[in-house]
């Protein structure tokens, strides 16, 4: 029987066809990458390394969202292998849930993706904690060093929790081990690449890149609706992020997968937009040429001043 085009497109969606394709490519692509790592010239792996890295992220965060099975554990198992080592896929999960469903975006108590500090903290800091926190709200202030402070952060919070003998984290943690433990098989035995230079061409950039896509998607304003922007990237942006920087629709329809975005938006641009405040940006490269090196806007939150709000 002859499938006609709505019929095609039907299962396309319905299955997400896409989504599957994507997963194959991710770590197909990552294992030819590593598996070639010996005869490819530094200034080839070092870009395409932390592309595919920083889109295993974006490959996660998808998934984490419902996506492509009706089956949270199914989901979990194609995210868990961690690519770039350091984060477990349970809590960036848990945390990025909480950060869609909190009523105060950026609030450094409400969201945990809040790149802020209150100003009652701010004084309490030292001045070396201070200048990360000032260079990390220049765009290249935060490729370079924001890395490092997502993983200093992360082991800042779990590491009391391992000591104490939280279950819970022992349990992510272990899942996580044993997720990962083929990444770095492959990798460091089969590959015989060293440690220090996965991290230096796969793991370091791939979060570096990653970490693009959030410098600029949400702004500390008190009106929820206009508190994430949008951002009309074109390839390769686009594709790296899974098209996350419509960001405002992604927030209004969490549950839409990446590959239906682009149309939703075209048809509802106008009313997107006006939602959102106009909080838009043309592109990444109007993002670059605004905030490589200058600030995009203070570390001390402008609203929520303390911890009591």
């Amino acid at each position: 029987m002859k499938l006609d085009q709505r019929s095609i497109g039907r299962f396309w969606r319905f299955y997400e066809v896409p989504t599957w394709l994507l997963v194959v490519g991710v770590y197909g692509t990552w294992g030819l990458l590593t598996w070639f790592y010996p005869v490819l010239p530094w200034w080839l792996l070092l870009p395409a390394g932390g592309y595919i890295v920083a889109l295993h992220g974006s490959l996660q965060h998808e998934l984490l969202h419902g996506h492509p099975t009706r089956w949270p554990w199914l989901n979990a198992l194609l995210a868990r292998p961690s690519l770039w080592l350091w984060l477990p896929y349970g809590i960036y999960r848990d945390s990025h849930i909480v950060h869609h469903r909190t009523e105060r975006l950026t609030c450094p108590l409400d969201d945990p993706e809040s790149n802020y500090v209150f100003a009652e903290d701010w004084g309490r800091l030292g001045g070396t904690t201070r200048r990360v926190h000032e260079w990390r709200k220049t765009l290249l202030g935060r490729m370079l060093l924001g890395p490092a402070v997502a993983v200093w952060r992360l082991v800042r919070h779990e590491a009391p929790l391992l000591l104490r003998g939280d279950a819970r984290a022992w349990r992510q943690w272990t899942v996580h081990a044993l997720a990962t433990a083929p990444v770095l098989w492959w990798a460091l035995v089969v590959c015989d690449i060293s440690l220090w230079a996965y991290v230096a061409f796969f793991a370091y950039p791939g979060l570096s890149l990653a970490l693009v896509r959030s410098f600029a998607e949400h702004a500390p304003v008190r009106d929820q609706a206009r508190a994430t922007a949008v951002v009309e990237a074109s390839w390769p942006f686009a594709f790296l992020f899974l098209n996350n920087n419509l960001h405002a629709l992604h927030h209004e329809r969490p549950a839409m997968a990446w590959f239906l975005l682009p149309a939703a938006y075209r048809a509802e641009r106008t009313g997107i937009l006006k939602r959102n405040g106009f909080l838009l940006y043309k592109g990444y490269r109007q993002i670059f040429g605004r905030y490589l090196v200058r600030p995009i806007d203070q570390p001390i939150h402008p609203i929520y001043r303390s911890i009591r709000g």
